[in-house]
């Protein structure tokens, strides 16, 4: 698998939440040959004991049941002593969720018909906001609480955390609370990953405006997933195919930040080919 990435002209890879135990010696020989340099870890990886399919949301930051949150300190501890076995300098985390019903589907649905100027779409945004800003409190607390808990590990590692923007509205963190998220976290290895297709659908749902969402975070931003969004909600779609205005993202990309293609394994090699020529030739080859 890693050597199919390098021969598509890669020289990173990111090892994604889907990452088995038992796929481990192969990379680390792929690792250790020079077939393939690591650019970052998707937590938890590798795959927690018994879990068979990709699963990084199936021990939650934010749970309420403490044993939850102990085994996602451990497995995210884990994935820490992986990250330094295949010198990968960053970690993508997912940090939970708020328990309450899901709007995101129902808001997409309403979307894809044509239905966002309309009373019933606006009622359940402002529904939301309301349930979501009473609800999220105590659930962004054991995130943060968590976090304080993990930080150390990295530190001393000289890792970085990315915490990755989600694409559901009842994640965590809140688009708007990042910054106070890393104002009380104030740790250097904590920083921003933002995945363009979740930002892309926040955006086309009217939660966020895209660029200057970016932007206001460009000071902690660690690295990209970098996928198209087809409206209005199909993501890791080849980019050029879909709604992303990879151009007015641009001026926010530097050199230093890491630079992930999250594609669908469906799409074929012309398709991966097609979009990885689309971004560098508006972003350029850094």
């Amino acid at each position: 698998m890693l050597r199919e990435v390098r021969e598509l002209g890669f020289e990173y890879a990111e090892l994604s939440h889907g990452t088995r135990i038992s796929l481990l010696p192969g990379i680390l020989e792929a690792v250790e040959a020079g077939d393939i340099r690591i650019s970052s870890l998707h937590n938890f990886c590798p795959l927690p004991m018994g879990i068979n399919y990709a699963a990084p949301n199936i021990y939650q930051f934010s749970a309420e049941r403490q044993r939850e949150r102990d085994l996602a300190e451990r497995y995210t501890l884990k994935t820490i002593e992986f990250a330094q076995r295949v010198n990968a300098p960053a970690i993508v985390l997912h940090l939970g969720s708020i328990d309450m019903k899901d709007y995101t589907d129902k808001l997409l649905s309403m979307l894809e018909r044509g239905q966002k100027e309309t009373p019933k779409y606006e009622r359940l945004c402002a529904e939301l906001d309301t349930k979501r800003g009473s609800k999220k409190e105590a659930f962004f607390e054991r995130v943060k609480e968590l976090l304080k808990k993990l930080l150390p590990a990295v530190e001393s590692h000289g890792l970085r955390f990315g915490a990755e923007n989600r694409q559901a509205l009842e994640e965590l963190p809140v688009d708007t609370d990042f910054q106070f998220l890393f104002r009380e976290l104030a740790s250097p290895n904590l920083g921003y990953w933002h995945d363009i297709g979740h930002a892309q659908i926040k955006e086309n749902l009217g939660f966020i405006q895209h660029v200057m969402h970016l932007e206001s975070l460009q000071d902690r931003l660690v690295g990209f997933h970098i996928h198209d969004v087809q409206f209005p909600g199909r993501d890791h779609c080849p980019p050029g195919s879909g709604t992303v205005d990879f151009a007015a993202l641009k001026p926010l990309v530097k050199p230093e930040h890491i630079k992930v293609f999250e594609l669908s394994p469906s799409l074929t090699v012309d398709e991966v080919k097609s979009g990885v020529e689309h971004v560098k030739r508006i972003w350029g080859e850094g």
